[in-house]
């Protein structure tokens, strides 16, 4: 929470709401590992996708190679770097910040050389709250970019669809017409 706060100061957020919406959020943590593949082109390690969280932090304990972050459709990969973390924006922080913050769509490839293992922590919101912009980063130079949604909703619609991209935020922003 700590980190987003700073984030928050930033955008001139304060942080009595940022606590209202993040405050009963929760923290989770998880080990992934990819084995090296024989023929890695026929396979994927973690397809593509945003992270439906606040924030990810990532450590990649072994430092080999194999996120990738699509950077104007191509494939980017995110080299290692010793004993650093990836810290991802999350799609509720990107509704937060009505766009300002972006999540970042990723994939995992593997290799056929070595295995890659990682573990990330991620800071969720609870089940029963709502995702939508905070009214600050909202005026008629900055368009409300998203609909708000509870988190239940959020979840349903996400499930309901296969890991393909920022589809599941892409279902929430608002189309503007230009004059």
């Amino acid at each position: 929470m700590n980190l987003v706060s700073k984030m928050g100061k930033v955008l001139n957020i304060k942080d009595e709401e940022l606590r209202e919406y993040f405050e009963n959020g929760f923290q989770s943590m998880g080990m992934n590992y990819y084995p090296p593949c024989p023929q890695p082109e026929k396979v994927v390690g973690l397809t593509t996708n945003s992270d439906d969280s606040v924030l990810t932090m990532l450590l990649e304990i072994n430092e080999v190679e194999g996120l990738q972050i699509k950077k104007d459709g191509k494939w980017i990969p995110v080299t290692p770097f010793p004993n650093a973390f990836v810290v991802n924006i999350g799609v509720v922080l990107e509704i937060v910040t009505n766009g300002t913050y972006r999540s970042i769509e990723h994939r995992v490839i593997v290799n056929s050389i070595q295995g890659r293992l990682s573990i990330g922590t991620v800071y969720l919101v609870i089940y029963d709250g709502e995702m939508y912009p905070t009214s600050n980063l909202v005026s008629e130079n900055n368009p409300l970019l998203f609909k708000r949604v509870t988190v239940e909703e959020y979840f349903r619609n996400l499930c309901a669809r296969k890991l393909r991209g920022k589809s599941p935020l892409d279902a929430l922003r608002i189309e503007h017409v230009q004059d």
